[in-house]
């Protein structure tokens, strides 16, 4: 805790010594010029070209009435007739996680066991003998049958070395025999709670683990290195940068939380960063003052993250009725809802943004349950947030609000609960979701458009390495709904498709809206950061099942190119 305490007071000291400075040149820095430029600014929605000086938007008009912006040292991108769009925020991503899977085994796509257990082999022939073997993101749904894995199929494959990989949604993993050991799991060891070993008819362990009882192995598996981190975070930087990404909310830790610091100092950061950390640590920020919104344009942290439940693929997702495919079972809660709800009440009271976990029709009615606890004890926040308007709410998240009880939309409007979403998973989980809850519970599924309709401010991500980092796969999820097996065409459950404008919204001004950033970023504004992405056709004018397709040309952060996809 101390160390925290201190690490913290450092970050603030830094934040006031290292703000951006920038000077107002004889022209514009940057001009982009012919445009089909969305600015997401209602007001304003269109225009041709954007002039940026220094850091931020200085102009937004026609090609002729930015034309005058253009000086001798201006730098000036030809957008081609192709859409610019406001820098797209990502509102849900484990960062640096996913800079280490680019240099992890890859089990995503690995279609069958056989496959799955060769990738492993392989990859184990490649590493130095005693090296643990992590990564994974497989999908045991991809199998006929769908077969949970099982230690024995690459125990004989990595006899030299521990294996933990994970489920794509984060939820499940198996271990190997020698993992096992190393963590001391056998037949006499209790599930944790809010856990389960998964087990033979004997009870011998399988090897697979969810949820908490993921920890018994995390525990004794070595904590990268602080320059194996860097070089992640460095690697998924690059990655947000090839796919337009501006800014993104991490959830992070606090060795995350150390090398973001460092690269801000470093002037190496090429994106914005909305740190958001364990809900276990908000007394330790609390007792050092720190509250949401804390930090500048680059970094900023005093956001929370909790778990209510599980996943619907590992069938720990939290219902009011039992699973159809797994009656014994209706899913897990992470916490007991008493202690949950204390933690809330003190993170609110502090001052301190809450983004709970919950996928469960019974996990969101807990956690909105809790929030409007919080409300009726805990006095309002006074609107000081930085960048927010006088009398602005808390914002508390839910993050996934995958599975919705009917009676509780309206709930997120009256409380102002922003529904943190990753459009991907519908078209992903709508594969197989009615196996596991039927078509009734599945109605009110990722329902982006009641939601949007009951007044809830959607906040997009990608929740990646659970997904993938490509906004425009999100954007075409929510657009088009058509699952990955090519089975509805027309969409799962179409009747909740949402626009295009509406999707670009909430990958940009409402994932601005969820960090308190609205008055600086989300649209292309004058005086607003000058974020924005220059892309390779004009998406209101190409069919919506080609959104997917679209690659990004300029990745524009703060009047600094970061991305061309071209000399």
């Amino acid at each position: 805790m101390l160390f925290l305490l201190s690490f913290l007071f450092l970050f603030v000291a830094l934040v006031v010594t290292h703000a951006p400075q920038t000077s107002r040149p004889a022209g514009a820095t940057l001009v982009v010029r012919n445009g089909r430029v969305w600015t997401g600014d209602r007001a304003h929605p269109h225009a041709e070209a954007v002039a940026i000086v220094g850091d931020r938007i200085t102009a937004v008009g026609t090609n002729t009435e930015i034309a005058a912006w253009i000086g001798p040292e201006t730098l000036v991108l030809d957008a081609r007739g192709k859409s610019v769009l406001p820098g797209l925020i990502d509102s849900h991503v484990h960062f640096s996680s996913g800079g280490l899977q680019l240099t992890r085994v890859d089990l995503r796509d690995a279609a069958t066991p056989e496959e799955f257990a060769r990738r492993i082999g392989e990859f184990a022939n490649r590493l130095p003998k005693g090296e643990w073997i992590l990564g994974g993101t497989w999908d045991h749904e991809l199998w006929g049958g769908d077969p949970l894995p099982h230690r024995s199929w690459i125990d004989p494959l990595t006899t030299a070395h521990p294996v933990f990989v994970r489920r794509y949604d984060g939820h499940m993993g198996l271990a190997n025999t020698l993992a096992l050991e190393r963590a001391g799991i056998t037949r006499q060891t209790p599930d944790p709670p809010g856990g389960v070993i998964v087990r033979d008819a004997d009870g011998t362990p399988t090897g697979v683990l969810k949820d908490a009882a993921m920890e018994l192995v995390e525990r004794v598996i070595p904590e990268p290195s602080e320059e194996q981190r860097t070089r992640a975070v460095l690697a998924a930087l690059a990655e947000a940068n090839r796919f337009g990404l501006t800014g993104i909310h991490d959830i992070s830790s606090p060795a995350d939380l150390r090398v973001y610091q460092a690269l801000r100092r470093q002037g190496r950061l090429t994106a914005r960063i909305y740190s958001i950390l364990p809900i276990a640590q908000w007394k330790s920020l609390a007792d050092a003052g720190i509250r949401a919104g804390l930090g500048d344009d680059w970094l900023k942290i005093g956001a929370l993250k909790a778990f209510a439940d599980g996943s619907l693929g590992s069938s720990t997702a939290l219902f009011f009725a039992p699973y159809l495919d797994a009656p014994e079972t209706s899913g897990l809660a992470m916490y007991p809802e008493p202690e949950i709800r204390q933690m809330i009440l003190g993170a609110d009271r502090a001052g301190l943004q809450l983004c709970i976990h919950a996928i469960g029709d019974r996990a969101n009615r807990m956690i909105l349950e809790a929030y409007a606890e919080a409300a009726r004890q805990n006095p309002a926040w006074d609107g000081s947030m930085p960048d927010a308007s006088p009398g602005v709410a808390r914002r508390w998240r839910i993050e996934h609000a995958q599975h919705i009880h009917p009676d509780d939309f309206a709930r997120f409007a009256q409380l102002g609960v922003i529904a943190s979403m990753q459009p991907y998973h519908a078209i992903d989980d709508g594969r197989w979701a009615e196996k596991r809850i039927g078509a009734e519970r599945c109605r009110t599924t990722y329902a982006f458009r009641t939601l949007l309709d009951a007044g809830v401010v959607l906040a997009f991500g990608s929740d990646w390495t659970v997904a993938p980092l490509n906004p425009f796969t999100g954007i075409y999820a929510a657009v088009t709904r058509r699952t990955l097996d090519g089975k509805h065409p027309n969409g799962w459950f179409p009747e909740q498709k949402i626009t295009l404008e509406e999707a670009l919204r909430a990958y940009t001004l409402g994932s601005a809206y969820a960090e308190f950033a609205e008055a600086t970023k989300g649209t292309l504004t004058p005086g607003k950061l000058a974020d924005l992405v220059v892309l390779d056709a004009d998406l209101f004018a190409i069919p919506p099942e080609s959104i997917a397709d679209v690659q990004v040309r300029f990745t524009v952060v703060g009047g600094r190119v970061v991305y061309r996809s071209e000399p």
